[in-house]
């Protein structure tokens, strides 16, 4: 089993866990984060046996978002030249990659928010599919408050998950979103009283999800990302397209016998992905 520097990954059959595993520095995003997640959500997503992606975290802070150490790396944060500026860019734009891969799994991600999230954090949960969070919870764009746009993601998907206004309003005054209202707006799905019933709540939610036909529950979500980027029309043809390719006799007639048997449903897995010049 691979061991991450900054999560664990478990995984109970179809439902896997990443859980952010350094409470005691408010499970800040180190540098080795940014490489390690991708890396490690890539490889759920390859191999194929999970349906449902589970994000929490341990202690009383989900994340306080991007470690200091980020911002300290000398090398890292030098700006004086055009050439030192393009490689900034770059490496800003690997940062980007890292919540993607989120988006590029094949499979629904679930963020449990039980406390603050902040900064990059944000940029993380708003990359997930669902949401959900402890009444404690609160949410802030902090690169605000520190003289600095959020660039990982939060400008370009928060609008899309709220309304324009208020995502504009968060970003340009750095406030912090409290749970009961980013349950109003919609960008969370359901607030619970504590941890232990967030915990109980996804993992139900979950379940459900994960006893859906993989193929299905996948090509929802990726018929959802691009409607959410493209126009009607080109949605419209894109779902068929996407339809045809993986419409599947056998989960169709496997679905209404389990649901007149009430049983689980024993639908098709999705298939691992085999990646050139990789031997696992």
């Amino acid at each position: 089993m691979t061991r991450w520097t900054s999560f664990a990954v478990q995984s109970d059959g179809p439902i896997a866990r990443l859980t952010l595993n350094r409470p005691d520095k408010r499970n800040t995003m180190i540098p080795a984060f940014w490489r390690e997640l991708p890396e490690a959500v890539n490889a759920l997503s390859d191999a194929g046996e999970t349906r449902v992606l589970i994000l929490d975290a341990q202690g009383p802070v989900f994340t306080a978002g991007m470690d200091i150490s980020v911002f300290t790396d000398p090398a890292a944060m030098k700006t004086d030249t055009a050439a030192m500026r393009e490689a900034f860019m770059n490496a800003a734009l690997s940062l980007q990659d890292a919540f993607t891969a989120f988006e590029r799994a094949r499979f629904p991600v679930i963020a449990a928010m039980q406390g603050p999230c902040v900064g990059g954090g944000v940029d993380m949960v708003t990359a997930c599919d669902l949401r959900f969070a402890t009444k404690d919870a609160w949410m802030r764009i902090e690169e605000t408050n520190i003289g600095m746009m959020a660039d990982v993601g939060t400008l370009q998907r928060l609008p899309r998950l709220i309304p324009s206004g208020v995502a504009l309003e968060l970003a340009y005054t750095g406030d912090t979103l409290e749970a009961e209202r980013a349950a109003q707006l919609g960008l969370v799905n359901a607030v619970l009283p504590d941890a232990e019933a967030l915990k109980a709540h996804v993992d139900a939610v979950a379940a459900r999800i994960a006893s859906r036909p993989p193929l299905t529950v996948s090509g929802i979500k990726k018929s959802h990302l691009y409607s959410r980027d493209h126009s009607v029309a080109d949605s419209l043809e894109h779902v068929m397209t996407l339809q045809a390719s993986i419409w599947n006799p056998h989960d169709i007639v496997e679905a209404m016998a389990a649901r007149s048997e009430k049983r689980d449903g024993k639908f098709t897995p999705l298939a691992p992905v085999k990646r050139l010049g990789r031997t696992t």
